[in-house]
């Protein structure tokens, strides 16, 4: 885990999931997923977009970059998860939207987080990924 992603995440559990910064007042989500190749456990801290019913979509934007991150190749691999909600931590299944919703809900996530709309500009040709996590058990 990179140095940056350390500090949120002990920024997260130290305050019950709010992180300061860039960040202040969106809602994060803490996930715990598994290396696709290294099978070694990580944290990746991301911002979500709780729904109604006990799930949350994730954005693998990478932050615009034309490549997908990590952690969704980790999560197609491994759609077994934990994640950590403010002080909350459950087991979820992560499963990609397919591309008709994944557009519908597309427009959520831009109308929310403005941000992300230049993400997909600098992606290229990248269709940035929407994942949604279904709480289980």
């Amino acid at each position: 885990m990179s140095d940056w992603n350390e500090k949120i995440v002990a920024e997260f559990r130290a305050n019950s999931g709010r992180v300061g910064g860039m960040f202040e007042g969106v809602p994060m989500i803490l996930v715990h997923h598994v290396g696709a190749r290294s099978g070694a456990e990580r944290v990746t801290p991301l911002v979500h977009f709780p729904e109604d019913d006990q799930r949350t979509v994730i954005v693998a934007s990478n932050g615009g970059a034309p490549k997908h991150p990590a952690w969704y190749f980790n999560l197609k691999a491994n759609p077994k998860i934990e994640v950590e909600v403010g002080a909350e931590r459950y087991t979820a299944v992560a499963e990609e939207l397919p591309r008709a919703e994944r557009d519908e809900f597309w427009k959520r996530v831009v109308a929310e987080r403005p941000g992300f709309a230049d993400y997909e500009r600098t992606a290229g040709d990248r269709v940035i990924p929407l994942v949604r996590l279904t709480r289980v058990g």
